[in-house]
């Protein structure tokens, strides 16, 4: 398949240095010290499930010199949507699947405005990947899923043949009929993960270690959970105790995406995790009192500053 990944940071690198390797023609789409790398070394991925080289990689910043391609893999940060999806439209043909790789359950329909809503795919991750050194992504632990899935539910030819393409790089890729609830599921997860590690500035081990932490956490995840049900999100009814349990399967020293942000002074994705759930909870008349506590606390430190954190 012809595959452009749009974003080739740690996801991006992570699942197009996979599919690079396994045969598929990919193209990333970089930018600064990263991109530079990858032009002059390849790409590098470092996994526990066994390490990827790739090169020569097809880099560049151009979206314009790639031409259309099957599948858009779009990866950025939410806050950098509005500014990257216009620089895709150079990679639509007519049947384009532009999968959304983001978190928060609204990027699809952002997606849309710009895109077209026919080209855009709703889709998730639990994949933990970062950029380690120019040219080169880290990942850790044994997670290598994608999940994906049109918003209506239905089966399209072209999801199936990039699951295909996936599962024989290496990836755990899955077609999800209730693809919004999946979304809403991993959005539940994070607000309560980023949340309270960033409140608490401190990893899983000493989170879960605490009681008041752990009440926390519990809170986070409940209010999220009864927004998208008020939303009419079939989300399941053991959905909460699953992720108090989930909590305390994830490693002791490990932390949220969030958490690593804020102590390295990088811009936070509040507005599509807490931010979203006080809001649309508000819209749907759900009272999400911890969710509001914790925004509070963020919202100084949303644009980066590692003096502040």
């Amino acid at each position: 398949m012809k595959i452009c990944v749009m974003g080739a940071g740690g996801l991006g690198g992570f699942f197009g240095g996979w599919l690079a390797a396994a045969g598929e023609e990919v193209s990333f789409v970089a930018r600064g010290d990263h991109l530079r790398a990858m032009q002059a070394n390849g790409l590098t991925v470092r996994s526990a499930l066994g390490d990827r080289a790739v090169s020569p990689v097809r880099a560049t910043d151009d979206p314009g010199v790639i031409g259309p391609v099957d599948v858009v893999l779009f990866c950025v940060k939410t806050y950098h949507l509005e500014e990257a999806a216009p620089r895709c439209r150079p990679l639509l043909g007519p049947e384009t699947a532009v999968i959304s790789v983001l978190n928060g359950v609204e990027a699809p329909e952002r997606l849309g405005a710009i895109l077209g809503p026919a080209h855009v795919v709703p889709g998730l991750t639990y994949v933990p990947a970062a950029i380690a050194a120019p040219g080169v992504i880290e990942h850790k632990g044994d997670a290598a899923g994608l999940v994906f899935g049109e918003a209506d539910g239905r089966e399209n030819p072209r999801l199936l043949a990039f699951r295909d393409a996936c599962r024989g790089a290496g990836i755990d890729a899955r077609i999800e009929k209730d693809i919004m609830a999946a979304l809403w599921t991993k959005l539940v997860l994070w607000c309560g993960t980023s949340g309270v590690t960033s409140f608490a500035r401190s990893p899983f081990g000493a989170v879960r270690s605490s009681a008041e932490m752990r009440e926390m956490y519990a809170a986070l995840v409940a209010e999220a959970a009864a927004v998208a049900r008020a939303r009419g999100i079939a989300l399941p009814r053991s959905v909460e105790a699953d992720l108090l349990a989930r909590l305390d399967a994830m490693p002791a020293e490990a932390t949220s995406s969030t958490h690593r942000d804020l102590e390295n002074g990088r811009p936070l994705e509040l507005d599509a995790g807490l931010g979203a759930i006080v809001r649309l909870g508000r819209e749907a008349g759900v009272a999400t009192p911890m969710s509001a506590r914790v925004l509070a606390a963020l919202v100084p430190f949303a644009a980066g500053d590692s003096s502040r954190a």
